[in-house]
């Protein structure tokens, strides 16, 4: 282990990478050791580098329970660490050339880390060059304009093909095409590239060829063997003996990093013996590849150098440039440039996490290891040294364990009631002028004890819903807080077992275990259930848990599902009834009454009546609460016997909902007034299709019934009818008539009390099925339209109660 007193130092690493690691060890134990490996380029994914258990000396089991993992190095996006198999593989594509560019060897390195205890192993993995590249000029012609008094042994430079390979792989020689006045000529620079020189070896003559055209092949060492071909294209010119010649061999300059664009670098300086166009020289630069090619420009006239792009200490430390002078002649000499650049301090150090405890106790033991990151700074020397600190006031410390690698510490032990997280502020600073930082930022919590129950929002619920909702509506969220952090503040709901009319109230509700969102799950009918009371139950995730309980009244609300019910008239398909009114009625007699309800609730089952439509409807007159059917005028013997009248019941629910009922009126003074008119009661229906054909089976209808009861009426029933002659002239009340025990239990509808009654109808065509009462104050003429004479009539009614203003309830 490897512990620095000052600071922390340059380590190449990756973009940062977060682990959460909870580390609770008193002392950190490292291993620092290093394996290298050698593999080809353009290897495919998946292929194996090496075995790295077996080189490290460790068995599997250890690389999976320690968690061991590439941690840095700026290039290890290119291998992959198999735990499961120990071995290290090939993980993206590796092209040497764009990796390492004319650097050689060519390696990259990152480091392997393994936790409990910390182990840290550096891998070197060195790409070795395959021969993917053929030599390759810059352009596809080199042009030449040499004069014809060009002395044998004359030289010309050519230009130089570039090989990305290396090594054996790279550019090995050059071939010129045979001709009778050149041979070629390879040298190498001090940086090993391999240059071709043209010599002349016989004079040229321009009056026999003005033009040669020649062929340079460049060819490197792979097997394959891989070439490279341009063309030189030759103009001999008339004499110029003498070629350019620089005043130097070779030139030397410093450049600073960062230097703007058209900073001054230095001037190169040829010159030429010959006068003239011959003695001009312009400059241009020769054989420039790669990152270099376009950092600078060079005036052609004046041989000035300066910046053309933005220069990086950290990418190229020393350029070398060749610059080659050619007067107009075709001769020309060249020399070389080396320009060194210096570092600035232009690169903030880079802190990488590489294991934090964001979430830690707060009965640890003081020392414990909070997080463990590394730093590193691209700049070198002094703009590379780095120190590390935090605030001064926080419970912490920073200690390093090995170069470029820090523990962050407890100090002092944690209290969550006082303080329940901490936001850690680490910055590192290098040594350059101006010196440069970096912060980063640890949020750290302190966990609790599960010591607080979960308490509600409001002491009790209480929600509305409305009847006939779609199951699996929301109701309303139930919600509880807990003061208790992380799992022990994790709350579930639940619903407490209780019946409701019988049933589980699961049957009626649920409750989303986790967000208390409660839903329905079937249609209420506030006919059935009114409310639904139960318990809810809010529980922590601590050991033990925690609860508490809270209750949730459901109120059902009333919905207008229902339309009015006409409990009288009685609306028969087999019979008929109508009401007798004398002639002698005096304005406002009551002719009968409308009886409805709705078992609806509140505004939903309040009641109107109104007349939709009558024979005569100046004649009649129908309440509007009570459904009560009077004479609004005195009755004249003008009046048609036969009177129908059309009452619509309506709700007050939005929207309404109404029941409509056909109440038949019979005007006269005797029965046989009414005989001829009253069979026409039972055909008062529209007939839209085939009209004749109706109108003669009514007919014969009618007069066969006339015939038949009017034998049987003066036969049988004289003595019935003349008594019934009685209550024509009478005023009481008309008792309506209603179906079996009908009640409004809650006294929110139209009967406030509940009624006794009696049954009148005629079953059968032979025999009647009536009750009458002892005292009478209305006639009600009942029909059976199928019967061949039956007739009857309510003669009396049922005494319902003791006194006439008693009201009418049920025994």
């Amino acid at each position: 282990m490897e512990i620095s007193q000052h600071g922390c130092g340059k380590w190449p690493l990756s973009k940062a990478h977060k682990f959460q690691l909870f580390i609770l060890v008193a002392m950190i134990s490292s291993i620092n050791s290093q394996i290298r490996y050698s593999i080809p380029e353009e290897m495919k994914k998946g292929s194996p580098v090496g075995n790295v258990a077996q080189d490290l000396g460790l068995d599997l089991k250890r690389l999976r329970s320690g968690r061991a993992r590439i941690v840095s190095g700026e290039n290890n996006q290119y291998t992959e660490l198999r735990t499961d198999k120990g071995i290290l593989v090939v993980n993206e594509r590796i092209d040497r050339e764009e990796l390492c560019g004319d650097v050689t060897p060519c390696s990259f390195s990152f480091e392997i880390i393994l936790e409990n205890p910390i182990e840290l192993h550096r891998v070197t993995v060195e790409i070795l060059d395959v021969n993917d590249h053929a030599p390759s000029f810059k352009s596809s012609v080199i042009n030449l304009e040499i004069s014809e008094s060009a002395t044998i042994g004359s030289k010309f430079d050519l230009e130089s093909a570039y090989d990305p390979d290396a090594g054996i792989h790279g550019l090995q020689s050059y071939v010129l095409s045979p001709n009778d006045n050149f041979m070629l000529k390879q040298q190498s620079n001090a940086d090993g590239i391999k240059l071709a020189v043209m010599i002349l070896q016989k004079p040229l003559d321009r009056e026999l060829n003005p033009h040669l055209t020649l062929k340079l092949i460049a060819v490197d060492g792979g097997t394959p063997q891989r070439s490279g071909t341009v063309n030189i294209a030759i103009t001999v010119l008339d004499a110029n003996d003498n070629p350019p010649v620089f005043n130097q061999s070779s030139y030397t300059a410093t450049v600073v990093e960062n230097a703007p664009v058209g900073t001054y670098v230095t001037t190169v300086n040829a010159s030429d013996a010959d006068s003239g166009s011959n003695g001009m020289v312009t400059y241009s630069f020769s054989n420039l590849y790669g990152k270099s090619r376009d950092l600078f420009e060079i005036d052609s006239l004046s041989g000035r150098i300066t910046v053309a792009e933005n220069i990086d200490f950290e990418k190229d430390k020393k350029i070398e440039l060749r610059v080659v002078a050619k007067d107009h002649g075709g001769l020309n000499d060249a020399t070389k440039v080396v320009i060194d650049v210096t570092d600035v301090n232009d690169n903030s150090p880079v802190i990488n996490v590489m294991s934090f405890s964001n979430l830690i106790s707060e009965d640890v033991p003081q020392g414990t290891t909070i997080a463990v990151f590394n730093v590193k700074d691209a700049d070198s020397e002094r703009n590379g040294q780095i120190t590390c600190s935090i605030d001064s006031r926080l419970p912490f410390k920073i200690q390093s364990s090995m170069k470029n690698y820090y523990n962050l510490l407890s100090d002092s032990p944690f209290d969550r009631e006082t303080t329940s997280e901490y936001n850690i502020t680490i910055t590192a600073t290098d040594s350059g002028t101006p010196p440069l930082s970096t912060n980063t930022n640890l949020y750290l919590k302190i966990s609790d004890v599960n010591d607080n129950a979960p308490l509600f929002t409001k002491p009790s619920y209480s929600a509305f819903i409305v009847e006939n909702n779609v199951p699996g509506n929301s109701i309303f969220t139930i919600s509880a807080r807990d003061s208790d952090w992380h799992q022990n503040a994790r709350i579930s709901y639940f619903l407490e077992d209780t019946q409701v009319g019988g049933s589980p109230v699961s049957t009626y509700v649920s409750l989303n275990s986790e967000t208390g969102a409660l839903q329905a799950v079937r249609s209420f009918d506030y006919e059935q259930i009114k409310q639904l009371e139960f318990t809810v139950r809010a529980q922590d995730g601590g050991s033990p848990p925690l609860s508490s309980n809270v209750t949730v009244k459901l109120i059902i609300q009333d919905q207008n599902d229902n339309p009015p019910q006409v409990l009288y008239p009685v609306q028969t398909g087999g019979s008929l009834v109508a009401e007798m009114v004398p002639r002698a009625a005096d304005v406002g007699y009551l002719v009968t009454k409308v009886v409805a309800v709705d078992v609806d609730s509140g505004q939903n089952a309040w009641l109107s009546y109104k007349l939709q439509k009558a024979t005569d409807r100046a004649l009649f007159e129908v309440g509007l609460q009570n459904g009560e059917i009077r004479t609004i005028r005195q009755v004249s013997d003008k009046d048609a016997v036969k009177q129908r009248l059309t009452v619509i019941v309506e709700d007050n629910g939005q929207p309404s909902r109404s029941a409509t009922v056909i109440v038949n009126v019979a005007v006269a003074d005797s029965f046989p007034e009414v005989l001829s008119e009253f069979t026409d009661f039972t055909h008062d229906k529209e007939y839209n299709d085939n009209l004749t054909f109706y109108l003669v089976l009514a007919l014969a209808v009618v007069s066969f019934l006339f015939i038949t009861c009017l034998v049987v009426i003066i036969s049988v029933k004289i003595y019935r009818w003349r008594q019934s002659r009685i209550l024509y002239h009478s005023s009481l009340p008309v008792i309506p008539y209603y179906p079996p025990r009908y009640s409004d239990t809650l006294g929110t509808g139209t009967l406030p009390h509940v009624y006794n009654y009696e049954v009148c109808r005629t079953t059968d065509s032979r025999k009647s099925d009536c009750k009458f009462g002892r005292a009478g104050s209305q006639n009600v003429l009942i029909m059976d339209p199928s019967s061949t004479g039956t007739m009857q009539r309510i003669q009396s009614e049922k005494s319902i109660l003791d006194e006439p203003d008693s009201p009418l309830e049920v025994s």
